[in-house]
């Protein structure tokens, strides 16, 4: 970041050692030493009170700073978005190989398709509960904040109020959506059990 060497060089074109400098921002010399050499960051009062002792404004006191959080911000939402894409992708995936290969190996292997099923089973979960760490993480959980999240976009002020709303009724609806489903692959993979073990 480049505030540690801005404080540094405002502090020494006012003549003001860190000493002088740490007494009236009521904090220590140590503390000081480590804003100049990047190993710790001001908090919001400090940055007010720094802008104020050297007549600056808090925006070009951060200036630089401020930018290279939004790029480092931006990346890192990027990479975040790349991620959950990819595990859905995974998750995907490991659905319709669960679907497809559970009735071929129960009818091919009979009991032992437990085995791959499991593992199927488990790589599903995993991209699920990666999915759902970024989704709380990023504060999107309908299908519109999810798909506009996937894109790298946000919605409208009042898009995410609508949003908002809907989400104690999309939370019912997948619930029940998601019993269903487990309801018909459990029933089909038990009957399917019966004719092979009959």
């Amino acid at each position: 970041m480049e505030l540690g060497s801005r404080i540094k060089e405002l502090r020494k074109a006012q003549n003001i050692n860190q000493d002088e400098l740490a007494e009236k921002l009521f904090v220590s010399r140590q503390t000081i030493s480590n804003w100049e050499n990047d190993k710790s960051y001001p908090d919001i009062q400090s940055v007010l009170l720094l802008s104020e002792i050297f007549g600056v404004s808090v925006d070009q006191l951060l200036k630089g700073d401020v930018e290279k959080m939004e790029r480092i911000i931006t990346e890192q939402t990027q990479a975040d978005i790349n991620k959950m894409n990819t595990y859905a992708i995974g998750m995907l995936i490991s659905i319709i190989a669960l679907l497809i290969t559970t009735p071929v190996l129960a009818f091919t292997i009979g009991f032992w398709f437990f085995i791959p099923f499991v593992v199927l089973f488990a790589c599903t979960m995993y991209f699920a509960t990666r999915i759902e760490k970024y989704k709380k993480e990023y504060n999107v959980q309908t299908y519109k904040e999810i798909i506009a999240f996937t894109k790298g976009e946000t919605l409208s002020k009042e898009d995410q109020i609508r949003e908002e709303a809907k989400r104690p009724y999309q939370k019912v609806l997948s619930t029940i959506l998601s019993g269903v489903i487990a309801a018909v692959l459990c029933g089909g993979i038990g009957l399917m059990l019966m004719l092979l073990f009959k």
